[in-house]
């Protein structure tokens, strides 16, 4: 390689300085993932918990509310038989499921960098959506693009930090943001 950068040798030997180093910006970079792995664990705690508190139900589903107070005294199983209530519930993880099939083709075509913003942007605009939320619309809606941005994590996150991360721990960076381990977010 003549004339190019590597040419005196020196910047190669700085170069192999770094290849097995665990740097401050990766240790950071791989503290910052598993929170936003935690995000996906947190959201399934909260809408489990709103969804069964008393004021959210007379706000957003008064039928159900309705017929949880008829039965106060048996199980939860058949008060909460509706439709909308589980579309909330689950427009989530469907839209995670999808998006992340699609974001494994902008990752391909513009970078890891643009699918982990767009999560971002997608995450972030979804939980102020929810947060503001009036009716039901609302609420699916920021559901669908909190699930978006779920989905663009959870495909490029975890693609990123295995390829930051030195060649000799790389796989292991990989299962720090794996959300299926059980004990890993």
């Amino acid at each position: 390689m003549a004339g190019g950068a590597f040419a005196d040798g020196g910047n190669l030997k700085r170069a192999h300085l770094y290849e097995y180093r665990i740097t401050s910006y990766f240790i950071v970079a791989c503290v910052v993932a598993a929170l936003g792995g935690s995000l996906f664990g947190y959201d399934l705690g909260v809408s489990g918990g709103v969804t069964s508190m008393d004021d959210f139900l007379k706000e957003f589903f008064p039928k159900v509310y309705r017929r949880k107070q008829l039965h106060l005294h048996e199980t939860d199983y058949c008060k909460y038989d509706s439709q909308i209530l589980t579309l909330f519930t689950s427009s989530l993880y469907f839209a995670a499921l999808f998006t992340t099939f699609a974001a494994s083709h902008v990752t391909r075509n513009k970078g890891r960098r643009a699918s982990i913003l767009v999560g971002s942007v997608s995450f972030f605009l979804g939980g102020a959506l929810n947060a503001g939320a009036i009716n039901i619309a609302m609420l699916i809606i920021g559901r669908i693009l909190l699930g978006a941005g779920i989905g663009f994590g959870n495909q490029a996150v975890p693609l990123y930090l295995s390829e930051m991360a030195p060649a000799k721990i790389r796989g292991a960076s990989a299962i720090l943001r794996s959300p299926g381990l059980p004990g890993f977010s």
